[in-house]
């Protein structure tokens, strides 16, 4: 990936140690003023995350896109510096939201008709254990997992990508923000600016269908109870 821009840096800048302990809005308020090392350490902080979160939104079809929506997000991250304010929405939202205009907006471009390609859901081999607590329920990972717990876990991981994959864009996107970037059903409605109850029409929608998705691997942990 090419090189992201640098605000100049015009100021002397904290140790590195203390820009580790530093709230991502801090951060952006110190990149703002010209520290770039600030932006290095909230860019690290959250490139996974928001790339997952991308490639996620996209879904298998456009999973070809999603490094350039991803790069986009952060050039649109870096030309709103100035206008960052941490009065309104955390920066994590505010990114997050900014990422999820972008890949709705290739969405709408693309046409994309929602269809399962179970030969394109897995997502590096990372476990996703946000997702997991919002369609499975709170799951209890012993310390020590056996092989086969191991197995039942990554399948069930790569079934609940394909499962995403096949929801429609609007409930795909809600849910995501609502489990994996922990946004309430207000600030999501206020965020995306939409009705309270089309919020909670998405969500709901989305996880039953995600449920009815994943109706194997929950018998199974019902079993398990």
């Amino acid at each position: 990936m090419s090189a992201l821009p640098r605000a100049p840096s015009v100021q002397a800048a904290p140790a590195a140690s203390g820009r580790d302990a530093m709230p991502d809005d801090q951060l952006m308020l110190a990149y703002a003023r010209g520290d770039a090392a600030a932006f290095d350490v909230l860019y690290a902080r959250h490139e996974g995350g928001l790339f997952r979160f991308v490639k996620r939104l996209l879904g298998a079809r456009l999973a070809a896109q999603a490094d350039e929506v991803f790069q986009d997000t952060w050039v649109r991250i870096i030309s709103a510096r100035d206008s960052f304010s941490p009065q309104g929405a955390t920066w994590r939202t505010w990114a997050f939201t900014i990422a999820h205009n972008l890949a709705m907006d290739r969405l709408r471009v693309s046409g994309r008709e929602v269809t399962l390609d179970a030969h394109a859901t897995d997502d590096g081999g990372d476990a996703v254990p946000a997702l997991d607590r919002g369609v499975l329920g709170a799951t209890d990972f012993s310390a020590h997992p056996s092989a086969e717990e191991l197995a039942f876990w990554r399948a069930a991981g790569r079934r609940l990508l394909a499962c995403l994959d096949e929801l429609p864009a609007e409930q795909r996107a809600a849910f995501l923000l609502h489990h994996e970037d922990g946004l309430t059903v207000d600030a999501l409605a206020a965020r995306l600016e939409i009705g309270f109850e089309t919020v909670r029409s998405r969500l709901r929608y989305g996880l039953q269908k995600l449920r009815g998705c994943m109706e194997r691997y929950l018998s199974v942990l019902e079993q398990r109870a």
